[in-house]
């Protein structure tokens, strides 16, 4: 296993090497894909012969691919990671997004600094860009130098971006590095001036001409984005990946913000003209519990769009600072998920107690919006005294209409 002592450098010198890098290529990702599975490999690659530092990187290497087909599909069995690289990438089909920006706008000549792994640059490469990959961290530059290889217009340098010469290029891509390495494994920067590089020097390119794009995290509070660029927030099979800013010929006229949801059905959007106004409760008409009730998809909530998925279902609103809404009709929406609504009961924890005993439920799923409470702890709480024949499972929704807090049970929506 991988010593938690040893950095991103020392998991992947020993791959790089030809013994090291045949045998992680006889090697399934499927068998490291456990703590279990990992560890019987390492000790088959040991008992075969190879050296504890080259089973171990091969190993720790082989776990990565396995968790990296979530974002590059069968792609991953054959790029090379690390771990806080793999954790920031980007899914190739958003990559791809990202890469059609700037074959849209006629650019030919991208600098992409802060590159990572390459994700990004593997698709500008795939649009027939010509790609320079800027990456700071050396073992990360040389995942990056792998995983382009296949594309003859990518190259990669081992350079701090924040200084690296954008002569001659007519477009810049960045995805600041919002992570930080210790022992105890990878957190996030949430501090927009503690990514490498930082906003500000974002901006700066943005207020020298450059047409340039930036994937940040989504949970960037909205007072940083600067205004006049169009913001983008992006969900995946529901989880927010991302926000990106677009500023020059890389943003669209008339878009300001933009909530842009991927799953089953495709990719579906919802836009908006006018800059985000954190104070502002959203605009639509108001109505009682009944009917069906929407959560509206995360990427919609933070682009501050529910409003405009509302009007879409035909719903009104439960409080104008609260994001669930209902109408009277399932209308299927990709922009919110729908549940029937069964019950409407005072939130009372003593009462729920007796509503889940009662009901014989055993088990409980809690979503909220707009109430303190931790959803796990209540759900130990409601569920103390249902016995263990209890069998039941529901769904409970905790809210607030104005002064008033809310349970309501509901049937999701399949």
């Amino acid at each position: 296993m991988v010593s938690p002592s040893t950095g991103p450098a020392d998991q992947l010198a020993p791959v790089l090497t030809p013994e090291g890098w045949a045998l992680l290529n006889t090697v399934d990702p499927a068998a490291a894909r456990t703590e279990q599975g990992a560890f019987d490999l390492n000790l088959a690659l040991r008992k075969a012969g190879h050296t504890p530092e080259v089973a171990t990187a091969v190993v720790h290497q082989a776990r990565l691919r396995a968790r990296g087909e979530a974002k590059f599909g069968p792609f991953a069995a054959s790029m090379v990671f690390t771990q806080a690289g793999l954790e920031q990438a980007t899914r190739l089909n958003v990559a791809a997004l990202h890469a059609q920006r700037f074959s849209n706008a006629g650019l030919t000549r991208v600098a992409d600094l802060g590159c990572g792994i390459g994700a990004d640059a593997m698709a500008m490469a795939t649009l027939d860009l010509d790609v320079t990959a800027v990456e700071l961290d050396e073992a990360t530059a040389a995942a990056a130098t792998l995983n382009l290889m296949p594309w003859p217009n990518a190259r990669v340098v081992n350079a701090d971006a924040t200084g690296f010469d954008l002569a001659g290029f007519d477009g810049v891509w960045l995805d600041p590095a919002r992570r930080t390495t210790s022992t105890s494994g990878t957190s996030r920067i949430f501090d927009p001036e503690a990514f490498s590089p930082p906003l500000s020097f974002v901006e700066k390119l943005a207020d020298a001409g450059l047409p340039v794009g930036v994937k940040l995290g989504p949970g960037i509070p909205h007072a940083s984005v600067p205004a006049g660029c169009e913001a983008q927030w992006v969900s995946v099979d529901g989880a927010v990946t991302e926000v990106a800013l677009w500023f020059g010929p890389l943003a669209r006229p008339g878009v300001r913000r933009a909530a842009l949801v991927i799953g089953a059905h495709g990719g579906a959007e919802l836009t908006s003209g006018e800059e985000y106004d954190a104070g502002a409760p959203a605009r639509a008409e108001l109505g009682g519990i009944g009917g069906y009730l929407y959560e509206p998809d995360g990427a919609v909530i933070r682009a501050g769009l529910v409003a405009e998925a509302v009007e879409l279902a035909d719903g009104y609103l439960l409080d104008p600072h609260i994001a669930y809404f209902c109408a009277p009709g399932l209308v299927r929406t990709p922009f919110a998920r729908a549940y029937r609504v069964l019950e409407v009961m005072p939130y009372h924890v003593k009462k729920l107690r007796a509503w889940v005993k009662q009901r014989g439920i055993g088990v409980l799923e809690i979503k909220k919006r707009g109430v303190d409470v931790t959803p796990d702890e209540l759900r130990k709480v409601l569920l103390a005294g249902a016995g263990k024949s209890a069998k039941a499972k529901a769904t409970l929704v905790l809210t607030r209409i104005g002064e008033h807090r809310v349970a309501v049970e509901v049937e999701p929506v399949a």
